[in-house]
């Protein structure tokens, strides 16, 4: 079995009905896939994410992420501005503790997860496609960013004014 097959495969099984994944992939480029049985997805904001790599640039990002997270990301543009899923293991969803800093969907929640092969715009597309059966982020990795994003962020506009 091919590497790509093997991954689509692995993706597929978090689904009950994984030829409903495949039909849904063929038909749509794009399946819903169920978190929390074989990862957790992330959901980072991409202002924060462009803050803390300090480019909006879709190369440069992806060049950054995947050297900063080392996982595989997903992008959603069909969110206003944008938003970064990285996919984490799937117990992460249970015992996150950092809401204040990012989402972690787990259990109950649904992804749009495209093909591997859908690796740009339009719509919903791989950033840093999965390289290997279970590739996903590690999660100190993905606070440490966002809170570099947000503290960026927080200094590119500055405290309240106060009078």
């Amino acid at each position: 079995m091919a590497l790509d097959t093997a991954i689509a495969e692995w993706l597929a099984g978090s689904h009950p009905i994984p030829g409903q994944v495949r039909a849904e992939w063929w038909a749509q480029g794009v399946a819903l896939l169920p978190l929390g049985s074989r990862f957790a997805a992330v959901r980072m904001a991409s202002d924060v994410v462009h803050a803390a790599v300090g480019s909006e640039d879709r190369g440069d990002v992806a060049v950054s992420l995947g050297e900063l997270l080392g996982g595989s990301i997903l992008y959603d543009r069909r969110v206003v501005g944008g938003t970064y899923y990285a996919l984490v293991q799937p117990h992460a969803g249970l015992v996150w503790a950092y809401e204040d800093v990012a989402t972690c969907l787990g259990h109950g929640t649904y992804l749009g997860v495209p093909r591997l092969d859908r690796q740009q715009p339009p719509g919903t597309y791989w950033l840093i496609p999965p390289r290997y059966e279970g590739d996903l982020c590690p999660p100190r990795a993905i606070i440490s960013l966002v809170r570099a994003g947000r503290e960026r962020l927080t200094e590119t506009v500055g405290p309240p004014c106060r009078e």
